[in-house]
């Protein structure tokens, strides 16, 4: 259902739980990164964590490092948790855990594991959001991908910052939810990810204009499937809207990827065009026709939108990290640029696949988008084994001073 300007706009109560939140400290002794210690604080103990604000930060031109936020995996014990890599300095390709490679984050809601983490900031307040799929793979329910994907959770676990060191407690974002408070019949949530669109509301719009323009994988069933019983239902991409990840703003949109097939872990990058449009790349994984992870593109500026055109760049992407070449056996990709790119010769992006089912990301990269994507060939690459499907964001001097100093 959609208004003039969007969806219809879903109207909620949602709060705070009084949950823990996470104060990260870390050291910088050049040129290694030594991580200190994650102290946990009740809310009601530490008004700090409440009342301190910092001056939101999004100065692009001191830009300087990246975050990369992650789950890793670990069949004996409880590892679905948000974990946090940073980068050796400005190097996007060498990488180090914070906090000693221990989380960072966890969530008491819902299954209590978390995948999938996203990381993004607003740049009109300088908040951060994290929000990450609620699945507890190990340890859970031992439902199997069946019955998860037609019958899990449709919430979303979202942690918000003002300075990515004071994280408020866990909340939920249940995306299948309607405007009258009814649900659409989804059978998961899960890879979530958005992109800011400063322009998503019209001139007309009373308040701010921008929002997050979600994109999600889910099994959309008919509304009177309520058991969801229907077994040729395939994964599809769907999208929504929200100014802040709450109940309140969020917008159910509509489906971003139907191929009649399973569709999931899309993945975005966009790129400034000469004449001042902007192309924006989509990653996805596709489970049911051969093609592995692919990549299209489009110059449309409502990207989201039903009657977008999409060109395909390429197909079978990081099959070459598969040891029998298999392009299925690559999944959860994450795209980010290289924050000093201006369109120049120079300009690159770094695509993160994670081979599975343990051996984590491999790093790919690329000049040209537009030509697609080659494994990284670079002597000085690290990244832990067993980091799995997250999402990276760029930093700026004071950022990354910040995570990497004792507050």
């Amino acid at each position: 259902m959609r208004s003039a300007h969007g969806p219809a706009r879903i109207r909620a109560d949602s709060s705070f739980p009084n949950e823990a939140v996470a104060l990260v400290a870390a050291a910088f002794s050049y040129p290694r990164i030594l991580t200190r210690h994650i102290i946990e604080h009740n809310h009601s103990s530490n008004p700090f964590i409440h009342n301190h604000k910092v001056r939101p930060m999004t100065d692009s031109t001191d830009d300087y490092g990246y975050l990369l936020v992650h789950f890793i995996e670990d069949s004996d014990g409880y590892a679905e948790k948000i974990y946090m890599d940073i980068s050796d300095g400005d190097n996007p390709r060498r990488w180090v855990p914070l906090n000693d490679g221990k989380p960072v984050l966890a969530s008491c809601l819902g299954t209590t594991g978390v995948r999938d983490p996203h990381i993004i900031r607003n740049p009109d307040t300088g908040k951060w959001y994290i929000m990450a799929t609620d699945l507890r793979v190990f340890g859970g329910d031992d439902g199997g991908w069946y019955e998860w994907s037609h019958h899990a959770s449709t919430n979303l676990i979202i942690w918000e910052s003002d300075n990515l060191l004071h994280w408020s407690g866990p909340r939920m974002l249940d995306v299948s939810r309607k405007p009258d408070g009814s649900h659409l019949e989804l059978g998961m949530a899960w890879a979530c990810e958005c992109l800011w669109v400063p322009d998503y509301y019209p001139e007309e719009y009373e308040g701010d204009r921008g929002a997050f323009v979600m994109y999600w994988s889910s099994t959309v069933f008919d509304d009177a499937d309520t058991a969801h019983d229907d077994n040729s239902v395939t994964s599809s991409v769907l999208w929504g809207a929200t100014t802040d990840f709450t109940q309140d703003t969020f917008e159910f949109g509509g489906v971003l990827i139907d191929t009649g097939g399973d569709s999931i872990d899309t993945t975005m990058v966009q790129r400034p065009l000469p004449d001042g449009g902007l192309r924006t790349y989509r990653i996805t994984k596709d489970n049911s026709f051969g093609n592995g992870i692919w990549m299209d593109y489009t110059d449309a500026r409502r990207w989201w939108e039903s009657d977008t055109q999409w060109h395909v760049i390429q197909r079978h992407i990081g099959a070459n990290y598969v040891e029998d070449g298999n392009p299925g056996g690559v999944e959860g990709p994450a795209v980010f640029a290289n924050h000093h790119n201006n369109g120049g010769p120079d300009d690159e992006w770094y695509l993160f696949v994670d081979v599975i089912p343990s051996i984590g990301y491999k790093p790919m990269s690329t000049k040209d988008l537009d030509a697609g994507w080659h494994p990284l060939n670079a002597a000085d690459y690290f990244l832990s084994p067993h980091t799995k499907h997250g999402g990276v964001a760029s930093l700026t001097r004071e950022e990354y001073e910040r995570l990497i100093q004792v507050l």
